[in-house]
């Protein structure tokens, strides 16, 4: 499936030229002038990468990026503030990358295709031992047969997956699969880790780590 990307730039000529380039490409598009109806736009649907002008009517890039960090979408700045301590302030708000104007469209779709397989959205199967999950269909298999998980396990279970080797904070956790700020009280992620790794008996793979949370262990010896 095509990732999904939204355009947000002020200037016709230069979202015109994006927007046909990145559809040449096999990508869905959408473009949109404006910071407000960017936010209304991304509020209603799910992009799998914003790229995302500074200097809009509205409300500004900056703002907008803001905005997008509860949806977790990699987000690529696409503007005309060359300056070091632009970039500097964009990459340190969280954008993904940053391009500056003029650019050239070869440059600007090898950027995007890093950033989407960074995040892994070009990608509808993710794969690790024996496990495979699609997630257009949004089903997990396991040799075969069907594992049948809640949705918050399913979301917890793409996690360790994207960050394999990485210890996960209970913090982190709660954040990105809950969507809001961790009150401190880790009962509700373990509960739903436990439940995950028991259903794929994976309670060697994904480890306790001490006053943290867990790790996805990636090794062939587990």
């Amino acid at each position: 499936m095509a990732a999904k990307i939204l355009i947000v730039e002020d200037e016709k000529a230069i979202a015109d030229l994006i927007y046909m380039s990145l559809t040449d490409a096999g990508y869905k598009c959408e473009k949109v002038n404006d910071g407000f109806e960017a936010a209304d736009l991304i509020e209603e649907k799910r992009y799998d990468l914003v790229l995302l002008d500074i200097m809009l009517p509205g409300c500004d890039g900056y703002e907008l990026l803001d905005y997008l960090k509860e949806y977790e979408t990699p987000v690529i700045f696409v503007t005309a503030k060359a300056d070091v301590k632009d970039r500097v302030k964009g990459l340190k708000l969280g954008a993904d990358d940053y391009l500056t104007k003029p650019f050239d469209i070869v440059e600007l779709l090898a950027r995007v295709e890093t950033v989407l397989r960074r995040y892994n959205k070009n990608e509808t199967k993710l794969e690790f031992a024996d496990v495979v999950v699609d997630t257009e269909a949004h089903t997990v298999t396991q040799n075969g047969n069907n594992i049948s998980l809640t949705m918050k396990e399913y979301e917890i279970l793409i996690l360790f997956l994207q960050n394999k080797n990485i210890a996960l904070f209970r913090e982190k956790i709660f954040e990105k699969v809950w969507g809001g700020e961790y009150t401190g009280d880790s009962r509700t992620v373990d509960l739903h880790v436990q439940r995950m790794r028991k259903k794929l008996g994976w309670e060697k793979r994904i480890v306790p780590v001490y006053k943290v949370g867990y790790r996805l262990e990636d090794t062939d010896e587990v």
